[in-house]
């Protein structure tokens, strides 16, 4: 077991490191490419039941070509995350039932796409909400994950959080939008300041009362960032950007240089980081 190994949603995976929906994990040679050079979990890109051409960002085949993919891939040992989209409820769960039965090990809910939000509008009401996430909790067995926006309607974060906790809801993918101007002491864990929300997954961290995990994407380019997503509350870190420009090659070497830094800092494992930032009046 590495310094970077941890537990999402109950699964033990090789590296807190993963790249995010949509970057690289649409086709079955890019996903096969990151499977080889990554030892961490797989994200497929989005996808809803027939494919979509449009928009560009949710292009995709179907769900029935990344079920097939999954089945591959957990023959190989390897954990796999699915992510659905769809413009009803009952696309949502037909989506999510197929991805589950083909060995899934962690379903993640995109809701956090202008897609879902202008077609199913999940974040009109939180009975909304919990029609949605209720509805596809109680059709499969998987892990589930739920990606939200940074602003969900004008629900506070721990309205969010205890709806999310009170449909068992394992993981919430949230935006890592920490202040760029932000200066944190690697060696002490601290950034200076009152107590607050640094991002906005550290928001959810701070009100989740520590039942959900939080995955924090965006804002991910070096082993550096890594590691301060983790101290502001993220048990894992999706990767997008520095995977479009550097190709599979960039989620390694980001594991890489943050198994360095926890070393470095006398770490032995990432898990002691995680959601431990103090603040310095």
């Amino acid at each position: 077991m590495s310094r970077t190994t941890v537990r999402l949603g109950g699964i033990e995976i090789a590296s807190t490191v993963m790249n995010a929906s949509g970057a690289r994990s649409a086709e079955k040679g890019e996903i096969y490419e990151l499977a080889a050079v990554h030892r961490g979990a797989l994200v497929f890109k989005s996808c809803n039941l027939e494919g979509l051409e449009t928009p560009e960002n949710l292009k995709n085949r179907g769900a029935g070509h990344f079920a097939e993919l999954a089945g591959e891939l957990r023959g190989r040992g390897k954990v796999v995350i699915g992510s659905v989209v769809g413009k009803t409820e009952d696309e949502f769960i037909a989506v999510a039932i197929a991805l589950d039965r083909a060995g899934v090990q962690i379903l993640e809910l995109n809701l956090a796409d202008d897609y879902v939000q202008n077609t199913v509008a999940p974040f009109a009401s939180l009975e909304c909400l919990k029609s949605l996430v209720g509805r596809v909790r109680g059709e499969v067995g998987c892990v589930l994950a739920v990606k939200l926006p940074p602003r969900a309607g004008s629900f506070s974060a721990r309205a969010l959080a205890d709806v999310l906790k009170s449909l068992r809801v394992a993981i919430a993918v949230c935006a890592n939008d920490l202040p760029k101007e932000l200066q944190v002491d690697l060696a002490a864990g601290t950034v200076k300041g009152p107590r607050r929300a640094l991002s906005h997954a550290h928001s959810m961290f701070m009100e989740s009362d520590e039942v959900l995990d939080v995955v924090a994407v965006g804002g991910v380019n070096t082993g550096r960032d890594a590691y301060i997503a983790h101290l502001t509350g993220a048990k894992a870190v999706q990767i997008g950007s520095a995977l479009m420009k550097e190709g599979a090659g960039a989620l390694g070497r980001i594991d890489s240089e943050l198994d360095s830094l926890l070393a470095e800092h006398r770490k032995p494992s990432v898990a002691g980081i995680i959601g431990r930032v103090r603040f310095e009046v």
